[in-house]
């Protein structure tokens, strides 16, 4: 994985690979379905927040980024997924690449549906989890170079970090330009967290490993120094009805003595032999 994180190569889209190829030719069939069906297809499959919070079309956050507005925005969202990734897909193999894809995707819509809960504006398009890919080509290969505009050469790092600065201040200027910047937003921030958030929570639940360790530490003192408060007791016992058998002799001690004297002996017996089997 090091070398692969120092790789240095300008990169212009690889060759297909599996998981690549079956989501874009996806998505060029809807995109051809969307053109003849003469359905309002992104009411119904598109991200609508105010349909999915108020009648429950839950479908909506899956389904939304397999449709577009327009011939441009699938040539562009497609043309980032055959750019970004194959490499991506090499790494991580069709399956994890699949799911990294589709987790992205629908953690773009949550992010939006967030933020636009009362919208009835569809949402459509496979942005969200690009972005993801986009974070997750510049984690594995930050200093692959990149040509901004076919012209100007960058290293991917810095290449997500212009678009995810630009995609916040558009996002918070409230842009009308019909562009979901919070899905963009939520694409890289759900795929940062799915690619470290391991490292992000790992003094956290060290912290909480640690918290549950000395409780149950604390808990077995209690309980130690209570089984040596009850030996003790037990101890005394024995002691103060060996004392009446050597006054009075065991036939004379009540039933109730004798009782308490072979209660007393099972005790220390048994203790004798959980010692014997801790050593």
């Amino acid at each position: 994985m090091d070398s692969v994180r120092r790789s240095y190569s300008f990169s212009f889209g690889s060759p297909w690979t599996p998981a690549v190829k079956i989501l874009i030719i996806l998505n060029l069939v809807v995109f051809v379905a969307q053109s003849l069906v003469r359905l309002p297809l992104s009411h119904y499959l598109g991200l609508v927040p105010y349909e999915v919070v108020h009648h429950y079309m839950i479908w909506q956050v899956f389904t939304y980024m397999f449709l577009h507005g327009g011939l441009w925005h699938l040539v562009f969202n497609m043309f980032a997924l055959w750019m970004f990734g194959p490499q991506l897909e090499r790494v991580w193999g069709s399956r994890g690449f699949v799911k990294y894809y589709l987790f992205t995707g629908v953690g773009a819509a949550l992010i939006n549906l967030a933020f636009n809960y009362g919208s009835t504006i569809p949402t459509i398009g496979a942005s969200g989890a690009i972005f993801g890919l986009l974070v997750a080509y510049g984690v594995l290969f930050p200093n692959n170079v990149i040509l901004l505009y076919f012209v100007i050469p960058i290293k991917a790092k810095y290449f997500v970090m212009i678009f995810a600065a630009l995609e916040f201040l558009l996002a918070r200027s409230y842009s009308a330009d019909g562009i979901a910047h919070f899905a963009h937003l939520g694409g890289m921030a759900v795929g940062f967290l799915y690619l470290k958030g391991g490292a992000l929570i790992r003094p956290l639940t060290w912290r909480l490993s640690q918290a549950r360790h000395d409780k149950r530490e604390a808990k077995q003192v209690k309980l130690e120094v209570r089984r040596l408060t009850d030996l003790q007791a037990v101890h005394s016992e024995v002691d103060y009805l060996l004392g009446r058998i050597s006054r009075v002799g065991y036939e004379n001690l009540t039933p109730e003595e004798k009782e308490r004297l072979e209660e007393a002996s099972r005790l220390l017996r048994l203790h004798s032999e959980g010692q014997q089997d801790l050593s």
